[in-house]
């Protein structure tokens, strides 16, 4: 096992279940001090608690990340625990709304836009405002998704439109701040190996079944597969590696 992050600190949203915990878990395999940031605390206390049996080492943070307070918070306590911030990776974000954009309850909607926009904005003010800070700056990573800015399905405009935005955002602070020393890059994974990939009722073989024929791969991907990209794009093999959106889906968007 390399260790291309001893000595760092990493902060991770969303970190209590799915890609979340599985970059977090990754990240805390090659020496990193981790930060496991959500609102359900038990499921992030479990992160830490797999972490801490491979002997890496990691806290639970609960925040909120529509409340900018909040990720204020987030970012201080990181520096708190481990001294710095050197890795953030903003990966919370939810699916709601399922219809037709005439049928898409406004609810859902702006539910949708405070989460996986606005929550990525605010995460990256408060990450960026402690990285310009240090010497050695810092990387960020976004998880974005296939779905928006890079194909779209009927149905889930709302969806879309906010991880489009998430891929927007992202190319513009890479460029707004590498002047700072802060690299910052997305991922877009497709269907991945975790309960939003499930169909209404669907099994996970049902999913593998479905997947053979809508997937050029013929399969999901791993959180794993996932989070070994975020984890390039964090690290020096990524230097010159600026506002990327790098799509992980088995070629369904290719």
């Amino acid at each position: 096992m390399s260790a291309r992050f001893t000595g760092k600190a990493v902060l991770v949203t969303g970190a209590g279940s799915g890609i979340g915990r599985a970059v977090a878990l990754a990240f805390a395999a090659e020496g990193a001090s981790v930060v496991a940031a959500g609102r359900t605390a038990a499921s992030l206390d479990e992160t830490v608690a797999l972490i801490e049996k491979e002997g890496g080492s990691a806290v639970a943070v609960t925040a909120d990340v529509t409340r900018s307070e909040d990720v204020r918070t987030l970012v201080r306590r990181t520096v708190e625990h481990f001294g710095s911030l050197d890795v953030a990776v903003n990966n919370a974000g939810v699916f709601r709304g399922g219809a037709p954009v005439a049928d898409l309850p406004e609810e859902d909607w702006r539910t949708l836009l405070d989460i996986n926009v606005t929550g990525v904005f605010l995460a990256l003010q408060a990450e960026i405002a402690r990285m310009r800070e240090q010497p050695t700056g810092g990387a960020i990573v976004n998880i974005a998704s296939n779905l928006g800015a890079h194909s779209r399905i009927p149905g889930v405009a709302g969806y879309l439109t906010t991880k489009a935005a998430v891929s927007a955002l992202t190319r513009a602070a890479a460029l707004d701040h590498i002047a700072d020393g802060i690299r910052i890059n997305a991922v877009s994974p497709g269907a991945t190996a975790t309960t939003m990939s499930l169909l209404p009722g669907e099994t996970e073989a049902g999913r593998a079944a479905r997947m053979k024929d809508a997937s050029p791969l013929g399969r999901v991907s791993s959180t794993a597969e996932v989070a070994a990209a975020v984890l390039y794009l964090a690290s020096p093999d990524a230097a010159s590696v600026v506002g990327s959106d790098l799509v992980i889906d088995g070629g369904a968007s290719a």
